[in-house]
């Protein structure tokens, strides 16, 4: 149990990177645009003239300035996508999607209960803000997470998901965006109860940790470094960064919560004087300890290297020493001394600690992006200037943290005889990092990913030809589509074994056929191949019933023996020039594959309904609507051959999922001209994709056809 609360930690931790890795470049464009086009370090420096209000240099960099602050206003929902990607096990995209539609709805459903309960005026202030133009609870990054873990649940729950025939298309990755919608939306208005209560507690803790002065700093700094092999330090410093755990202040009219946030929001105000160190206690006790202290520790370990080893460990640590001082990444550093010498991390972490209270002894009001770096001292420290910053004792506490550094991790080198880089024979030299960590955690545990390979993945794969001859896996609303290298590997009867109900061979592109179950075959087989043999698999005829638990998706098209009972009409949902299935210019549809119906070549631009009944789905590249007769008849209208590769170019549509229309209701307008030119033909498959035993298809129109007109009918025998 606790080796899978640590591992959902981990996850967690790492889902944070996402969104954190977008804070240096929105941090440099602040950072620049903010420090030149502050007016008292222009007056200063007497740059007035050339890049003061009105100047073209002064417009850039204002427009740097806000290009940079966008980001950290709206870090919620980059959060929520953030992490819902993090978390995903697969099918990534579709997380991200689901997240933003429930981060959207949670707020919109805040919102309508703050409305309901008498508006913003009636709740406490400060508790209410605009999220993304909507009024919404002062959540801040807690909410974004709170989307984003909750959609990675679900998405991860019911991604697979299959459902019944009739709302098969609805199953899979379709399902995640719509479960997450009517979950938020039931969250959204739990929310307008709960978080009032969790923001007190939220602010409790947070006057706790800025009541508790030095001492409080230095707990934290000591954490911060302490939880870095585990990787769950992201967790520990995030809700500091945050939210109200890191305090509250209000800048520039408005309250702002988390530390980080509070920093940019004073450096984006232009009447800002001086930083709050209360802030900034939580971010600058970093500088001194990647600038100047690690630095420091990489030298001791190069001057106690054997002589003879000097020159290998010399390029390794100094390019790791130049990394730390200037974009505070220290990893390389930091997990090779925690590899050899967890003694000198142990001792690392008090000092990081004691750089933080440092710091906030010294008043430094020096923010950051996400590392402790020279880039981000001199855009948030030197160029702000040292009124603002007081970012000198950044370097007259480093200068003590380099000499410190430098004769204690020496002394103890040797004192201890660690290995250190250089310092035995018997190993490589080299540093290490967080890989590394993992793989030594690791140890003496096999690997299981394999054990639960999905077999009918594993047989779609070697149908395929084997990992190395599949290219590309996607699917359309019926087929799984894939592109392999060699075509000749391909084995149809494997593949058709597997439940297909045909293959469709078009150079190196495959089609397989499996009907609108194929969006949980695809991601099925996309988490398959994350993990299967890299191989080439030559043809080799399986035979259907050696393949336990098969199903054929491919059904009868009709028993034609036997008295007709009752007659379905379906009418043409297109004006042209109508015909048989069979001569449909695509071997899966002439060969109903994935049904039996009619086609109709399309001379008019409108597509009608071709019975009363609902829209079942429109597929999202517009070229293909799912329809259900009130007969309870599924049907497909696909207009033209290929055309999902249009990407929705040349189709209007009129309708959405779930729509009840009647029969020569307007479903979509097409340029026919347009699909003409950039389809292999305009022949539209109308076909009935789950017909029973007893039931068979008897074309009524054949050559001209106008929409609304008899085109096929649907005969039932007892």
């Amino acid at each position: 149990m606790k080796d899978k609360i640590f591992g959902v930690l981990q996850r967690v931790g790492r889902s944070f990177m996402l969104p954190i890795a977008l804070l240096p470049v929105a941090g440099l464009l602040l950072g620049l645009g903010s420090s030149l086009t502050n007016t008292t370090m222009l007056e200063t420096y007497h740059l007035m003239g050339i890049m003061g209000p009105g100047t073209i240099l002064n417009m850039i960099f204002t427009v740097m300035s806000e290009a940079g602050n966008v980001i950290f206003a709206n870090l919620p929902i980059l959060f929520a996508m953030g992490v819902a990607i993090g978390m995903a096990k697969q099918e990534k995209e579709v997380a991200a999607l689901a997240s933003v539609v429930a981060f959207f709805i949670m707020h919109a459903s805040i919102s309508a209960m703050i409305t309901i309960n008498g508006g913003a005026e009636k709740m406490l202030e400060g508790s209410t803000t605009n999220v993304l133009g909507i009024t919404s609870l002062q959540m801040g990054v807690f909410g974004g997470i709170i989307v984003g873990l909750g959609v990675a649940a679900l998405h991860n729950k019911f991604y697979k998901i299959e459902l019944p025939q009739v709302l098969s298309f609805f199953g899979g990755t379709r399902f995640v965006p719509i479960i997450s919608a009517l979950v938020f939306t039931l969250v959204g208005i739990l929310m307008f109860f709960i978080w009032p209560v969790i923001q007190q507690g939220i602010y409790a803790v947070g006057d706790l940790v800025m009541r508790s002065g030095y001492a409080g700093t230095w707990v934290y700094g000591f954490m911060e470094r302490l939880l870095i092999p585990f990787g769950l330090h992201h967790v520990f410093y995030l809700p500091f960064w945050q939210t109200g755990v890191g305090g509250t202040m209000e800048v520039a009219g408005q309250v702002i919560e988390g530390a980080q946030n509070i920093f940019f929001a004073q450096l984006a105000d232009p009447s800002t004087k001086e930083f709050s160190v209360s802030a900034t206690r939580f971010m600058s006790g970093k500088f001194p300890l990647m600038i100047f202290g690690l630095p420091g520790a990489a030298l001791a370990m190069y001057r106690t290297a054997k002589p003879e080893n000097r020159k290998k460990v010399a390029g390794l640590l100094f390019s790791a020493a130049l990394t730390s001082m200037l974009t505070g990444i220290t990893e390389p550093l930091e997990f090779t001394f925690l590899f050899v010498a967890p003694v000198l991390y142990g001792i690392h972490c008090v000092l990081a600690g004691l750089a933080y209270m440092l710091m906030h002894i010294c008043n430094v009001g020096v923010g950051m992006t996400f590392s402790g770096g020279l880039i981000d001292l001199t855009l948030f420290g030197i160029l702000q200037g040292n009124a603002k910053t007081h970012w000198i004792w950044v370097v007259i506490v480093g200068i003590g943290y380099f000499v410190v550094y430098y004769f204690l991790f020496s002394f103890l080198i040797k004192k201890m005889n660690l290995k250190t880089p250089g310092r035995d024979d018997s190993e490589e030299v080299k540093l290490y990092n967080r890989a590394d960590v993992e793989a030594k955690k690791h140890t003496g545990k096999g690997a299981d990913a394999a054990s639960d390979e999905d077999e009918m993945s594993r047989m779609i794969t070697a149908g395929l030809g084997g990992k190395k001859n599949i290219s590309d896996v996607d699917c359309c609303a019926t087929r799984l589509r894939c592109t392999v290298f060699d075509a000749d590997k391909v084995d149809e009867a494997l593949l058709k074994s597997t439940g297909a109900s045909g293959v469709i061979k078009k150079g190196t592109g495959i089609q397989v056929i499996y009907g609108p179950r194929v969006s949980v075959i695809k991601s099925n087989l996309a988490e398959y191949l994350e993990h299967a043999p890299e191989e080439e698999i030559m043809n080799e005829t399986v035979e259907a019933s050696e393949l336990s638990g098969s199903e054929a998706v491919g059904k009868s098209t009709g028993n034609k023996s036997g008295n007709v009972i009752k007659s379905i009409i379906i009418k043409s949902p297109m004006t042209g020039l109508a015909g048989g299935i069979e001569t449909a210019p695509d071997e899966g549809f002439a060969q109903k594959m994935m049904g039996d119906g009619a086609v109709v070549e399309p001379t008019e631009a409108q597509v009608v309904a071709p019975a009363d009944g609902e829209i079942a789905f429109v597929f999202p590249s517009k070229h293909a609507i799912g329809f259900v007769t009130e007969d309870g008849v599924a049907m497909l209208i696909h207009v033209g051959i290929d055309t999902i590769n249009l990407n929705g170019e040349g189709f209007e549509v009129f309708v959405q999922d779930g729509d009840k229309v009647k029969a020569g209701t307007p479903l979509m307008k097409l340029d026919l001209a347009y699909i003409r030119e950039h389809a292999p033909s305009l022949v539209s498959p109308v076909i009935c994709t789950e017909l029973e035993d007893n039931q068979s298809i008897r074309l009524i129109a054949e050559g001209e056809v106008k929409a609304g007109e008899d085109l096929f009918a649907i005969d039932i025998t007892e």
